[in-house]
C-alpha cells in the first residue's frame, strides 16, 4: 500500500479516492500529537494501522518534533514500541472522530 503524506497527515486512498487508511498528528510547540488513526473495514487485521504509525514516527522525527498521542490506537501501539521515545499528552485519551480506528 501507498501512503501519502502531508503535514500533519499521512493516508491511503482506494481507485475511487476514497480515504481507506489514515492517521493524523497536528503540531505545536515541538510536539506531534497523534490524534487519531482509521483503517477501512477491508484492511483490518492486515497490520496497516502498525505501518501507520511507523510512517507517521517516521516523519514525526524527520520533522525534528517530539511524539504524543491521544488516540487510543496509537497510544497502546507506542506502550507495545518501548523503544519509541515519546512524551505524554496532557489531553485525556480520545480519537477525534467517535473513538472509530
Amino acid at each position: 500500500m501507498e501512503f501519502i503524506t502531508e503535514t500533519n497527515r499521512i493516508y491511503a486512498s482506494d481507485g475511487d479516492g476514497k480515504v481507506i487508511a489514515e492517521i493524523t498528528f497536528p503540531s505545536a510547540d515541538g510536539v506531534s500529537t497523534i490524534d487519531h488513526t482509521f483503517v477501512d473495514e477491508s484492511l483490518r487485521g492486515q497490520g496497516v494501522a502498525g505501518q501507520l504509525m511507523k510512517a507517521a514516527v517516521k516523519k514525526i522525527s524527520g520533522d525534528g518534533n517530539k511524539i504524543a498521542a491521544t488516540c487510543s490506537y496509537a497510544v497502546a501501539w507506542l506502550e507495545k514500541h518501548p523503544e519509541i521515545p515519546h512524551v505524554d499528552s496532557c489531553a485525556p485519551v480520545a480519537c477525534k472522530v467517535g473513538g472509530r480506528h
